[in-house]
């Protein structure tokens, strides 16, 4: 394995970095912008294609349009994922025009944005799309000039005999698209990459800081009304009656109706599925002109709500998380050894609980779609990361056939999981039905922070054993409200290195809408692992990183085929943190804190240097190491690994969500706190370069920064944080005289 890295610091671009979800990246370059009679490209989206297949179209002067399957919510799947199939094309990348696919379940597989598994599952057959489609169109030349496909080479689009004649895609492209498909075709070795590797601007750029239609917002058809929804002010209330009046009599408003029945049968066991988050209240909706007059008129309802269930508080929930730590009922994920012997026989124990809150998922762009019912077609356009099981609940709400259904995707301003969950499009598809009309449903961002679906609250107890030095057991018990980590968590690190170790879990069921959030669980369990390794590193006396090292060691040549991680891939990403970070090398004034994790494939190590700043420690920068094996793009890389950073040390330090009788503190960001640019830290992102396939990119560096942001804390204040978000206890931050003076 190659130990060399591309190396990136964001000193040295202009461009607001994005979050993983969210895509925004605005590049200046004085140079060009000086140059005179510069000559604008040629817009090749007004060329006429023909069409190769569903990824592929070839116009007569070569360029190519490639179609991208899977939702766009920022990860820079639209660029990266056409990359692939341009490469084993082999067609120049600057004579690529991408365009979104719609949802087409007979041509693509998996459309769907999350779990960071686009490329990574996309990385194979999208390279046996461009490589069969270039076959296909060598064998048409061959055939013209009469002579064997294998006398022909390609480069740019343009195929070259043995005679050294040629002929452009172009030229063929319309007998190629009829002959028969090969089966078999040979993929370029990584040394011979052209357009994977490279830097790639992101494809919707110009559109994003031009402004132009690209996202749900934009989508706007003849004759489109708009909605908006009154729905419960609090978990647990459902709605009993309503006033329209006031409502009706406002300008631009042109009905109120009540919707419910249908959605709710999606909630029903083994009718819907795992993308549908649906209250059980009937909600209110106004249908107006314009999108402002439908919310104004949306304030003007009178409605009454009755108590159907607990109307929560986070004191409550707190309590039901501790109580089942404290219980005996859990659910065994996995068990290695005996940790009650370990236990029994240990010269010292370590025992921590780590807390964290609900988060909502404050997407840029708030939930909206668009829909329009007719007997012959159901038209769905908007922002969904989950567009095949969004059409399949919306067909069967509606008793129609899932092929009536037709799905186009929008670009989304942000994600995170939130838009995993389809409650808005079945929101709108239900009154479209009603109303006839095309539709398009708009969410306030009142309505986005309070309608759900949040990141679980979650507690985390870990207790650890030592005995002659060695860590002997390793118990990790999980409370989470809603559900509990999906079954690949407990094979993360420590599992194979730690001789006897469990994981136990238990949740309470609330009636607050849970589900994904950027890195679902590991968001707040790398924190608390990490956080705990460090701890237990100081009660062993032993260095922090070595202990880490050690225990990788002993997973080496492991044939636990249940073992995620890679411990040699997860040792050099340690060893470049420790050295790319100056890690040990004691500068004036500046605390580090170390974090290592493994997620959706990828191994990161990064490292947190805090200073201190009138009296208070502050996050300066991030030092971050990632093995994701081989990088499409390496700019699009650069911005996921940023993102996730910020994103990671912005929660940690500020989200914290609520809440009073069942109704959310925080509806709008006024309460909500988000970092600020101002506080943002100098992201410097190392990649790993090898030939392995790609991994997982949009959330793995999200987890740890956390943790190391709570590890260097702890170097600059000697307090330990062990509930989340960190400024939420400002007696922690209080830094010792002598740190401020040293």
């Amino acid at each position: 394995m190659s130990t060399s890295s591309i190396t990136f610091n964001r000193r040295a671009f202009i461009r607001t970095s994005s979050l993983a979800s969210g895509g925004l990246l605005i590049g200046f370059n004085l140079f060009t912008a000086c140059k005179p009679k510069v000559q604008p490209p040629v817009d090749i989206s007004q060329l006429n294609f023909n069409d190769f297949n569903a990824f592929i179209k070839i116009a007569d002067n070569g360029a190519v349009t490639l179609f991208s399957p899977n939702p766009e919510i920022g990860q820079g799947v639209k660029t990266a994922m056409p990359m692939l199939i341009a490469e084993e094309l082999d067609v120049a990348w600057k004579n690529v025009y991408v365009q979104q696919g719609i949802l087409d379940t007979e041509n693509y597989t998996r459309q769907l944005a999350g779990g960071s598994q686009s490329i990574r599952l996309g990385w194979e057959p999208l390279r046996q799309t461009g490589a069969t489609a270039r076959q296909m169109l060598v064998n048409a030349a061959a055939a013209k000039w009469g002579v064997d496909p294998s006398e022909c080479t390609t480069s740019e689009g343009v195929i070259t005999n043995a005679k050294g004649e040629t002929l452009g895609y172009g030229d063929v492209v319309r007998e190629a698209a009829a002959l028969e498909v090969p089966e078999n075709v040979t993929l370029k070795e990584p040394k011979n990459f052209k357009v994977i590797g490279t830097d790639a601007p992101n494809v919707d750029i110009d559109k994003i800081i031009t402004g132009k239609p690209l996202f749900g917002l934009d989508y706007k058809v003849e004759g489109m009304v708009y909605a908006s929804v009154l729905r419960p002010p609090a978990f647990g209330k459902i709605l009993d009656s309503y006033d329209d009046t006031k409502a009706k009599a406002m300008p631009g408003v042109l009905d109120v109706i009540r919707i419910g029945e249908k959605a709710k049968e999606l909630s029903k066991e083994g009718v819907g599925n795992w993308t549908v988050a649906m209250g059980k209240s009937d909600k209110v909706v106004v249908i107006a002109k314009t999108t402002w007059e439908a919310l104004k008129a949306k304030e003007a309802l009178s409605a009454t709500w009755v108590d159907d269930s607990t109307l929560e508080s986070t004191e409550f929930q707190d309590k039901q998380l501790l109580g089942l730590l404290d219980g005996k009922e859990f659910q065994t994920l996995r068990k290695d050894g005996d940790i009650i012997k370990a236990f029994s026989q240990a010269d010292k124990i370590l025992e921590r609980t780590y807390e964290s809150p609900f988060l909502p998922h404050n997407c840029m762009e708030p939930m909206n779609f668009f829909a329009n019912i007719t007997d012959e077609k159901i038209h769905l356009v908007g922002p969904v990361q989950t567009p095949e099981f969004a059409a399949t609940a919306v067909a069967g709400m509606l008793g129609r056939d899932v092929k009536d259904v037709h799905l186009e995707m929008t670009r989304m301003g942000g994600g995170f999981g939130r838009r995993l969950y389809g409650d808005f499009v079945y929101e709108v598809a239900e009154i479209a039905d009603a109303i006839k009309k095309p539709v398009k449903l708009v969410f306030s961002r009142e309505d986005d922070m309070t309608a759900g679906t949040y990141r679980p609250a979650i507690k985390y107890r870990i207790k650890a054993s030592i005995k002659n030095g060695q860590v002997t057991g390793y118990q990790l018990k999980e409370a989470a409200i809603g559900g509990n980590m999906y079954g690949l968590i407990p094979n993360f690190f420590p599992a194979g290195a730690i001789e006897n170790y469990q994981v136990d879990v238990a949740n309470y069921q609330s009636n607050i809408t849970t589900g994904a959030w950027r890195a679902p669980y590991t968001n707040f369990l790398a924190f608390a692992e990490q956080s705990f390794f460090d701890e237990l590193a100081e009660t062993m006396e032993v260095d922090r990183i070595q202990l880490r090292l050690d225990l990788l060691e002993k997973v080496k040549g492991t044939t636990d085929e249940r073992i995620q991680y890679s411990p040699e891939r997860m040792q050099n990403v340690i060893k470049v943190a420790v050295d790319k970070s100056g890690w040990g090398k004691k500068r004036d004034g500046v605390f580090q804190g170390f974090a290592a994790y493994y997620c959706h494939n990828s191994h990161v190590a990064e490292v947190a240097d805090v200073e201190i700043e009138n009296g208070m420690p502050v996050v300066k920068k991030v030092t971050c190491v990632v093995d994701c094996g081989i990088v499409v793009n390496p700019l699009g890389a650069k911005n996921q690994i940023e993102g996730g950073v910020i994103d990671g040390v912005g929660h940690a330090m500020y989200g914290d969500f609520t809440f009073m009788d069942g109704q959310p503190q925080s509806q709008n960001y006024d309460k909500y706190r988000l970092i600020r640019m101002g506080e943002i830290p100098v992201v410097e992102s190392h990649l790993i370069q090898n030939d392995l396939a790609p991994t997982g990119l949009g959330e793995p560096t999200l987890p740890p920064a956390g943790a190391a942001v709570a590890n260097a804390l702890k170097a600059a204040t000697g307090n330990r944080f062990t509930q989340q978000p960190f400024s939420k206890y400002p007696e922690l931050m209080q830094v010792p005289t002598k740190a401020i003076i040293g």
